[in-house]
């Protein structure tokens, strides 16, 4: 049997802790700085290693994190196997979480490698999408992030408001319309009925607000942009047949599922976005299910809300399923909600899946799920 290398890495922003070793054997420490310097030594070390054992396997393993997957592409480059397994499927027991080491976290990264090589027990990896994907997502995740702001700022005008007990003008009817807007700025600049330094945060408000809104419109075109290039146009363009999904929800979509042929069925994408219910069952007590658990990407489920009640607003069936829920639980309108965001993401990874395999086979033909 080949040997194999197994090392489990604790990366941070400025060190990595590894612990390695071959099968069963003592695992060995060694640390390295987490420049390019460092991880240029560690793969010299490894592979050196390796040479000496007669060209052993290397695999290695760390957690995902908000570094990205710039180490995995080294790794791959340098001809070494590399896992990046999600952080919150890794079991750890309350010891574990309260004598919490960079060396203890490196051991139990090599334990799960252990368990993998010598008794075939899968590992919580995760999908490591292309760069060109990651590079496509930084655009997707940046319009999320400003709109978010543009919701808070919208959020603090309304409070200035309410401090200063100044109440919105019947006439202007309802939402931020362009009178809404101009009486606004009219009460930024006017001596009453606001005092000075609500006037200076009202205005600076409007201001953030403009060039917020400013930068979302130069954000919608990159979107609009990447939604007609050559890898995703077809795609997106199946999954804006379902009624409710714009450009960008498709793109949100696409780009934080990656490949949709993993998932086996509606349940494993469903769990996968944190759009299936707890449960917990222990001994005589069946199965209680509980809140969904918002595993998965936020950005999805944030992306598929909007795109549900967009679908209740046109589409008379799916309004008609979403009233008959809420009829059953009136005072539980979210779970109506939840049920209509997890059909339409099955609905749309169908359509993906269904995208994915005419393209495989080399059709230009794109049927909807």
């Amino acid at each position: 049997m080949e040997e194999c290398i197994m090392v489990g890495c604790d990366r941070h922003d400025k060190k990595m802790v590894l612990k390695m070793a071959v099968g069963r054997k003592e695992s060995r420490r060694r640390d390295y700085e987490s420049g390019p310097a460092g991880r240029a030594a560690m793969i010299g070390d490894l592979k050196a290693w390796a040479a000496e054992l007669g060209g052993a396997r290397i695999l290695l393993a760390y957690e995902a994190s908000g570094q990205g997957f710039g180490l995995y592409d080294e790794l791959k480059a340098a001809g070494i196997e590399c896992c990046v397994l999600a952080p919150t499927k890794i079991p750890r027991s309350p010891q574990q979480r309260k004598r919490k080491t960079d060396e203890t976290d490196a051991e139990v990264l090599l334990n799960l490698l252990r368990g993998h090589e010598l008794a075939g027990i899968a590992l919580p990896a995760v999908e490591v999408p292309t760069r060109q994907v990651r590079d496509d997502r930084e655009v997707l995740r940046a319009r999320t992030d400003t709109a978010e702001k543009i919701g808070q700022v919208k959020t603090q005008i309304g409070c200035v408001l309410k401090r200063n007990e100044v109440r919105r003008p019947s006439g202007l009817g309802v939402g931020w319309t362009r009178a809404y807007r101009g009486w606004l700025k009219a009460l930024s600049e006017c001596d009453e009925p606001m005092e000075a330094g609500a006037r200076v945060a009202l205005g600076t408000l409007l201001r953030q607000l403009g060039m917020l809104e400013g930068e979302m419109k130069g954000l919608d075109g990159e979107v609009e942009r990447l939604a007609k290039a050559a890898r995703y146009e077809p795609v997106v363009t199946a999954l804006r047949r379902h009624k409710g999904v714009a450009a960008v929800v498709a793109m949100i979509f696409v780009t934080e599922i990656g490949r949709p042929t993993r998932f086996g069925n509606r349940r494993k994408i469903g769990g996968h976005l944190g759009l299936a219910p707890s449960s917990h069952e222990s001994g005589e007590n069946g199965d209680n299910k509980g809140h969904i658990t918002r595993q998965g990407s936020f950005r999805v489920r944030r992306a598929l809300c909007q795109a549900v009640w967009a679908r209740v607003r046109t589409d008379p069936e799916e309004k008609a399923a979403y009233e008959r829920i809420v009829r059953k639980n009136p005072k539980h309108k979210k779970i109506a909600v939840v049920a209509s965001m997890r059909r339409l993401a099955v609905r749309m990874w169908h359509t993906m899946v269904d995208v994915w395999k005419n393209q495989e086979e080399g059709s230009p033909v794109l049927q909807v799920g």
